[in-house]
């Protein structure tokens, strides 16, 4: 493949890598406004399908999103591209702050800087929220799955299963419809390419078979191995982003050690102290990237024990077992979504899994809305509201480049 005529598409991505804050809400966004409006690399109907398909499918959702439209435009090695200029930034920040916790302790993470790019987060929230749902809710059923689903996600959040759960049933419900497939050109049968899916198993398989043995064996480098299983059976089975994630690390890494079955024994399991834990969790909400990221931070805290030669080769573990899954998976699954489409039953599926996402988006937009002061009636909470809506409306009534804005943001927190 040509890179050089990808290289200004690479070029937005890594833009957009180093600039998207606000985890996976806030990323689609700015993926709007940055691949739809600005560089038309897809359609709003496509990134709605992306977002749709990848929130069926276990993983980094954003991460899987964002691949996808590189698969669009140049195939596997495109996709595999953006995948690596996507997580590598955030990844390398995440893997230093593990090095620098080492020396400054926990850090306290209510700087200044910061102050403002939760609200903008949300203005970005609030932007594809309104797009999708013009291009998405268009009669009385969409509205009413919509309407059902941003209920039932506000309240249940933090719940993974309301995910799957919700897109399966909006699914069902627009099969009672008569849509119909427009006329289009009859697609050849796929031939199914099993290498990603065999792959996936595969490493499923021996990262379990070899995590097993040095546990019972108890390996020299057995926490390696360990570490590896670990992040790979998270990226393998997390619905729901990184606010499911952390708090299975916190079981895995803080809860499970102090369990009574291993209090006392020689055990060699690997134990993280819960302020490290949570402060990692902070730092990634204060960076741009996928919050996935976080597993290079965790897998070299984990090793970080064994010499800095181990904590570094622990960042290059989670980093590469949290988003291996993910790849796997939707670089197999996609194709066969795509010639699953030309079925009815799936073609009339979309209208409600799609109704579905937008209901995701409102929810999501309240839900973070709650941790936002824009009730108190004082001048900080005049300002919150302030930067959220002039968030908006620039993104939806001018052209400005939305690294301007976060830099904006990251300025006026200094100042105020």
């Amino acid at each position: 493949m040509n890179f050089i005529r990808h290289i200004p598409f690479l070029k937005a991505v890594f833009t957009y890598s180093i600039t998207a804050f606000g985890g996976p809400q806030g990323h689609f966004g700015m993926m709007m406004k940055t691949f739809v409006d600005k560089r038309r690399d897809v359609t709003k109907e496509e990134l709605m399908d992306y977002t749709s398909f990848c929130q069926m499918l276990p993983g980094a959702s954003s991460t899987q999103t964002i691949t996808l439209i590189g698969y669009k435009r140049g195939g596997a090695p495109l996709a595999i591209a953006t995948l690596l200029i996507w997580i590598l930034p955030a990844c390398i920040l995440m893997g230093a702050f593990s090095f620098l916790i080492n020396y400054f302790g926990t850090i306290n993470l209510k700087n200044n800087v910061f102050k403002f790019i939760p609200e903008m987060a949300i203005g970005f929230l609030l932007y594809a929220a309104v797009k999708s749902f013009k291009a998405s809710v268009n009669n009385l059923i969409t509205q009413i799955i919509m309407l059902l689903a941003m209920v039932a996600t506000y309240f249940l959040f933090k719940t993974p299963w309301v995910f799957p759960v919700f897109i399966v049933l909006g699914g069902i419900v627009t099969n009672f419809s008569n849509k119909r497939i427009p006329d289009q050109e009859r697609k050849k049968p796929i031939q199914i390419r099993w290498r990603n899916i065999t792959l996936f198993v595969l490493i499923f398989i021996v990262a379990g078979y070899l995590s097993e043995s040095a546990r019972k064996q108890e390996w020299e480098n057995r926490k390696a191995f360990n570490l590896f299983e670990n992040f790979y059976r998270f990226g393998s089975i997390v619905f729901g982003g990184g606010d499911v994630l952390i708090p299975m690390m916190l079981d895995q890494y803080v809860a499970r050690p102090t369990a009574e079955k291993f209090m006392g024994s020689k055990s060699n399991i690997i134990k993280i102290n819960r302020d490290e834990l949570l402060t990692g969790a902070g730092i990634v909400r204060a960076i741009p990237g996928p919050v996935f990221s976080i597993a290079a931070y965790t897998g070299g805290v984990a090793l970080k024990d064994k010499g800095m030669g181990y904590q570094f080769l622990g960042c290059v573990i989670g980093t590469v077992a949290i988003f291996l899954p993910s790849a796997l998976l939707v670089l197999f699954f996609f194709p066969v979504w795509q010639y699953l489409k030309k079925y009815v039953v799936v073609y009339r599926a979309l209208e409600g899994i799609n109704a579905v996402v937008v209901g995701f988006m409102w929810a999501a937009t309240l839900f973070l809305l709650k941790d936002i002061s824009i009730t108190s009636f004082n001048i900080s909470s005049l300002i919150n509201i302030l930067v959220l809506l002039t968030t908006f409306f620039i993104l939806r009534f001018t052209k400005l480049p939305t690294p301007i804005i976060v830099v904006c943001c990251l300025l006026m927190g200094l100042l105020f």
